[in-house]
């Protein structure tokens, strides 16, 4: 069995995709996923599975909130390793202090990451954003909600990937290490 955290993206947030965390923990058990837990209230799920490519995970369970809940939602799974990458390839987390305007953009392909430089023109300094190997990375100095670039990713322009702030990222990898 191996370690992963699933990202749903777009739950819960405003009166859309109202997909409650007890209901969610629930069907990745009925999956056959063991010690799922969940973290918050916005779709972040760590379990330990079957070791298989984290981009099967990902469209499983997809299909399966499509079939169960009637939402048609992406999910971005990742192992343990590809998380721990995740985190330890962060070079903005040094500068960035309040990491709840420090954003990790997690993408399930590659090919989505590097369609985020559609989204650098709309940085404006102090912010900051970075696209890594295995995510990108956005600082957001005034905040997500004063952020042009903050407002894309969380637009259409971002509708292949999902954030979470650097504070959720960190307590996700502390559960991951935890399993």
């Amino acid at each position: 069995m191996s370690a992963y955290v699933a990202l749903l993206r777009g739950i819960n947030v405003g009166k859309g995709n109202r997909l409650p965390m007890a209901d969610l923990r629930a069907m990745l058990t009925e999956m056959g996923h063991t010690d799922v837990a969940t973290l918050l209230n916005s779709g972040n799920a760590v379990f330990c599975a079957k070791s298989a490519p984290s981009a099967t995970h990902a469209k499983r369970i997809a299909v399966a909130i499509t079939g169960k809940f009637g939402l048609d939602i992406s999910v971005v799974v990742k192992s343990a390793a590809e998380f721990a990458a995740v985190v330890q390839g962060n070079a903005l987390a040094d500068g960035a202090d309040d990491h709840s305007r420090l954003f990790t953009v997690f993408a399930q392909e590659a090919e989505a990451l590097s369609a985020l430089t559609a989204i650098t023109p709309l940085v404006v300094p102090p912010e900051e954003f970075a696209i890594g190997p295995h995510a990108a990375y956005l600082h957001c100095a005034s905040g997500v909600l004063e952020s042009k670039a903050g407002a894309a990713l969380l637009g259409k322009a971002g509708r292949l990937v999902t954030t979470r702030n650097w504070a959720t990222t960190l307590k996700l990898q502390a559960l991951l290490q935890a399993l």
